[in-house]
């Protein structure tokens, strides 16, 4: 018999064997025990959490001879047939081919009609996203009248491209990305079913590679026994994913904890020296970053058996907490910066110098600190009541990048004083004479906003804020929680000033991290985009030429490709 792959040979036959989506399961396993069955479900996630796998278990829960329920017994012929992929009233279709409209009508012209013999025919639609627009109308006219013999399983790993009106008709279950860990003892439990060696060392490497999705993984471990003739050892599973033993990264890091740049450049010679991925090496420096942070703020999280416990206490308790917070930021960002480098070992170095740069320059060897830090350059602080530097360097203020930006030894204009860079505080802003804006609804907030002299970061913070309140001088604004990374003390300082200004009164700035309650300006703006973009998209489809020309060319339209010309 022919080799079958683990992905294949290890998929989940019932609800049981599914990992890590134990929130579907009992939705579903509730609504098949109740009878409170849906016509149509929409499965989303990424790729290889088991969404069609799912959807395979469903169909043999509906069709089981034994009844329907949240354990089909598995041994019927209905039950063989789903798994063996030859059950006739199961119909599978991949969207991506077919995306055309007289395909979609060919494939729902069956539907009126009463399965062959099972109790329901199911159609299961993978990557649903696919549809045209056209095919999707063809879809939803049958989702808005299904027959009661037919149910629909869709699914996708682009929901937002599914439009709101089969969204609606679907009940959708969220499939979530899968923890390291929870594909790690899979894979385990895949290695001693099939009686293959195995070092328990190499499994984590192969669970961080699958990146959540267990498809993924049980495909690097296929490729691991190979690569290791049989057996999946650490050494052959490292050079196979191009990743570093970790004590190498691990010497790395102690050299970046020392503060010494030359050691640090030494140990980066050491590693080029085997042609690593330097992408993947930040990767695993970010890892280890946050597996120490872990460690400094709940040690039980380090497993008693891990080869490295003893370097990892070492450097936990030699690390300044705040230290460690910079050095996750700046590698964080650098990873958006590794691709602009001239070459990957150049922008890797630079982002470690700039985690040198940036530490606080006293305090260095202590285990913990007491009070604010006291920087080796110049410090550009916020005015007013807030010139005072955070106690830590990941305050929710800002990055601590920002909040350590060298500034010019420059007096700054304040209230008729100059004072140089460094000093403890900045003098308050001078209060501009403009007449006083009434500040009571939202409304006001938004026609502030636009009145306000300022651009850059702190401008997109003003325009992600709705208003919480003004009241005796403070000024309360709600942050959008998918914009608190443009939070810094600079643009806050920024920001502070400007309102002063234009309200033409002193104003204590409040900003908290928090879900719009009513639309900013920045999601009036996404929304008027999309929505002309739509009306694009729609006057497209209704021109005669345009379609002629789709008709004639066998076309259709590349998703996303159509902008409004306004």
């Amino acid at each position: 018999m022919s080799y079958q792959v683990l992905a294949r040979k290890w998929r989940p036959k019932s609800f049981d064997d599914l990992v890590g989506q134990s929130h579907v399961v009992r939705a579903l396993s509730n609504a098949l025990d109740r009878d409170q069955l849906h016509h149509a479900y929409l499965f989303t996630g990424t790729r290889g959490v088991g969404k069609t796998t799912l959807a395979r278990i469903l169909a043999k829960a509906l069709n089981c001879e034994e009844g329907v329920s949240s354990r089909p017994c598995g041994v019927c012929s209905a039950c063989r047939e789903i798994d063996g992929g030859r059950f006739v009233d199961l119909i599978e279709v991949d969207a991506a081919s077919r995306t055309k409209v007289d395909q979609t009508r060919e494939l729902l012209d069956n539907v009126p009609y009463a399965p062959a013999r099972a109790r329901y025919k199911v159609y299961l639609i993978d990557e649903v996203h696919m549809f045209s627009n056209h095919s999707f109308n063809a879809l939803l006219k049958t989702l808005e009248e299904p027959p009661p013999h037919v149910k629909f399983l869709l699914a996708t790993t682009d929901p937002q491209k599914v439009p709101v009106t089969v969204l609606s008709r679907c009940l959708q279950l969220n499939l979530r990305r899968l923890l390291p860990e929870e594909i790690r003892a899979r894979l385990q439990h895949v290695l001693e079913a099939e009686g293959l060696a195995f070092q328990a060392s190499a499994l984590p490497l192969l669970a961080r590679g699958a990146d959540g999705s267990m498809r993924d993984g049980l495909s690097l471990l296929d490729q691991a026994i190979a690569f290791g003739g049989g057996r999946v050892e650490e050494a052959g599973v490292r050079t196979m994913l191009g990743t570093l033993p970790g004590d190498l990264t691990l010497d790395l890091l102690d050299a970046l904890a020392a503060g010494d740049g030359a050691r640090v450049l030494a140990e980066v010679e050491r590693v080029a020296s085997l042609t690593p991925d330097f992408e993947e090496l930040l990767r695993e420096l970010i890892a280890l970053l946050h597996r120490l942070a872990l460690l400094q703020q709940v040690p039980a999280t380090l497993a008693p058996d891990d080869p490295d416990a003893a370097r990892l206490t070492a450097l936990a308790a030699r690390l300044p907490a705040e230290d460690l917070q910079l050095y996750y930021q700046v590698a964080l960002t650098g990873q958006g910066d590794l691709p602009l480098a001239p070459d990957p070992r150049a922008g890797f170095e630079m982002v470690l110098l700039r985690a040198l740069a940036f530490r606080p320059a006293a305090g260095r060897d202590a285990p913990s600190r007491t009070s604010a830090p006291q920087p080796s350059v110049p410090m550009q602080t916020p005015a007013g009541d807030a010139a005072r530097l955070p106690e830590s360097g990941g305050g929710a203020s800002g990055s601590p990048v920002s909040m350590l930006r060298p500034v010019p030894d420059q007096p700054i204009q304040g209230s008729g004083v100059a004072e140089p860079a460094s000093a403890a505080r900045v003098p308050a802003l001078a209060v501009a004479s403009a007449q006083p804006i009434a500040l009571s609804t939202h409304a006001d907030w938004l026609r502030l906003v636009d009145c306000l002299d300022l651009g850059g970061i702190a401008s997109q913070i003003a325009h992600h804020c709705d208003l919480k309140g003004w009241e005796d001088g403070r000024l309360l604004l709600g942050l959008d929680p998918a914009a608190e990374h443009l939070r810094s003390p600079g643009a806050e300082s920024r920001l502070h000033a400007a309102l002063e200004k234009t309200m033409g009164t002193a104003v204590k700035l409040d900003i908290q991290v928090a879900r719009p309650q009513r639309e900013t300006l920045a999601q009036r703006r996404e929304r008027e985009t999309g929505e002309r973009r739509q009306a694009a998209v729609s006057a497209m489809e209704e021109d005669p030429v345009a379609r002629a020309m789709q008709d004639e060319l066998d076309a259709s339209w590349i998703a996303g490709s159509i902008e409004p010309t306004d």
